[in-house]
C-alpha cells in the first residue's frame, strides 16, 4: 500500500493544517478521520469560509433559530460569533491530542477577528481578548490581519498570553516587523514574570496570490521584452510567489536562529513564530494542482491547504526538502523583478489591501445573509404553526 503523502510531510518538518471548517465535518466524523488516516495538525478558519460553510446548506439553521429564539434582541455578528465559536471550540477539542502531544506546537484552531477592524488597533484588541476568552480552549489561535494597524494588536495579545495566527502576510518586509512584534510581546510578557514557553504563534504568509499578480505583470513586460529580458520573464513565471515565501523563510532562519534577542527568549522556553504557508491552492490551471503544496516543504514550517488540494495532493503529491533547494538564491533571483521595472513592496501592498478588502466585503456578505436565512425560519416556522 503506498504511504499517504500528507503523512509524510512532518518527516520533513512540516505539520498539515487545513484551511477550512464547516459544522458538518464535525459531526459526519470526517474531522476525526482526518486526524487518524492523515496526521492533520490544525485548521484555519476566515470570513470567506465561514460564509461558505453557513449559507450552504441548512448544518446551521437549527442552531441559528434556538439562538435567535434565546437571544432576541441580539444581531447577526453576535449571531455569527455564537456559531463560529461553538465549531472552534469542538474543533479544538478534537486536535487537543496533537496540541497535547506535541506540547503544543500543533492543535490549534484559528478564529478571526471581525474583519472590518482590520485597520482599528484597539478594537482589535478588545475583541480578540473577547474571543479568546469565549472560546476557552489553551489550543485556540486568534487571526489578526498584518495590517501596520496589526503590528501592536499581535505585540499585545503575544504579551497577554494569547495565541496569535498572523495572517494576510505578502511582503517579505511586513513579514519580518511581524516577527519583531512577536518578540517584542515575548520580551514584554517574559519581564514581568509570565509563562512564556506556552505561548505560540504563525505567520501566515500567502503564495497563490502573489503569483497571480505577478505573472499578469511580467506578461505585460513580455509584450515589448528583449530577447535576453524575454529569457529572464519566462523563468520567473509562476516562480515569484515561490521566491517571495523562500526570501521569508531566509529571514525566518536570521530571526530566530541567529538573532540575539530570541535566543535570549529560546533559553527561558520560548517557541519561534513559524511560517505558515496560505492560500496554497493553485489559482493558474496551466500550473500543478499541487504546486504549492510540493515547492514549500521545509522544517518548522506549516501548510494550510484548502479542501481541494488536500484531496489532489493525498492522491498523487510528492514529498522532498523543496523549501531548502537553492535557498539562499531566492534574493537574488527575486531581484529579476525589479531589474524588469517590476518594484514588489507596492504590488504586495495592493495584495494586502485586497485581502482586507475581499475579507471585510465576505463578513458582510456573511451577515446579510445570516439575516435573511433567519427571515426564511421564523416565516416556515409561523407557517408551520
Amino acid at each position: 500500500m503506498e504511504k499517504n503523502p500528507l503523512t509524510q510531510l512532518r518527516e520533513h518538518g512540516q505539520s498539515f493544517w487545513f484551511d477550512n471548517i464547516q459544522r458538518g465535518m464535525l459531526g459526519s466524523g470526517e474531522l476525526d478521520r482526518m486526524i487518524s488516516e492523515d496526521d492533520l495538525r490544525g485548521i484555519t478558519s476566515n470570513p470567506s469560509i465561514f460564509e461558505k460553510a453557513i449559507n450552504s446548506g441548512s448544518d446551521y439553521d437549527l442552531a441559528l433559530a434556538q439562538l435567535a429564539r434565546s437571544q432576541p434582541d441580539a444581531d447577526n455578528r453576535a449571531y455569527f460569533y455564537e456559531l463560529a465559536i461553538a465549531d472552534i471550540q469542538q474543533a479544538a477539542d478534537r486536535l487537543r491530542p496533537v496540541y497535547d502531544s506535541s506540547q503544543g506546537v500543533d492543535g490549534y484552531v484559528s478564529l478571526e477577528v471581525s474583519p472590518d477592524l482590520a485597520y482599528d488597533t484597539q478594537a482589535s484588541i478588545d475583541e480578540a481578548r473577547q474571543l479568546f476568552i469565549r472560546i476557552n480552549r489553551p489550543n485556540a489561535m486568534i487571526k489578526i490581519p498584518s495590517t501596520r494597524e496589526g503590528l501592536p494588536v499581535i505585540e499585545t495579545l503575544i504579551a497577554d498570553g494569547i495565541n496569535v495566527n498572523a495572517t494576510l502576510l505578502f511582503s517579505v518586509e511586513r513579514y519580518v516587523e511581524v516577527a519583531r512584534a512577536f518578540v517584542r510581546g515575548l520580551q514584554k510578557r517574559h519581564a514581568k514574570g509570565h509563562r512564556i514557553d506556552n505561548v505560540h504563534s504563525v505567520a501566515s504568509f500567502f503564495i497563490s496570490r502573489v503569483d497571480t499578480l505577478l505573472d499578469k505583470k511580467l506578461g505585460e513586460k513580455l509584450i515589448r521584452a528583449t530577447e535576453e529580458q524575454a529569457a529572464v520573464i519566462r523563468d520567473l513565471q509562476g516562480q515569484g510567489a515561490i521566491l517571495n515565501a523562500k526570501s521569508a523563510y531566509l529571514r525566518y532562519q536570521e530571526l530566530f536562529k541567529q538573532d540575539s534577542d530570541f535566543a535570549e527568549l529560546a533559553r527561558h522556553g520560548a517557541h519561534p513564530q513559524r511560517l505558515l504557508w496560505a492560500s496554497t491552492g493553485t489559482k493558474n490551471p496551466d500550473y500543478s494542482d499541487v504546486l504549492y503544496v510540493e515547492s514549500l516543504i521545509g522544517p518548522e514550517t506549516v501548510n494550510t491547504i484548502p479542501p481541494a488540494t488536500y484531496q489532489a495532493f493525498k492522491d498523487h503529491g510528492q514529498v522532498a526538502d523543496t523549501l531548502l533547494q537553492d535557498l539562499e538564491q531566492a534574493d537574488s533571483r527575486l531581484a529579476g523583478f525589479a531589474e524588469l521595472g517590476i518594484e514588489l513592496p507596492p504590488l504586495m501592498q495592493q495584495l494586502e489591501d485586497e485581502g482586507v478588502a475581499a475579507f471585510a466585503k465576505s463578513f458582510d456578505t456573511l451577515l446579510a445573509s445570516l439575516g435573511e436565512k433567519l427571515t426564511r425560519l421564523q416565516q416556515q416556522s409561523s407557517s408551520a404553526a
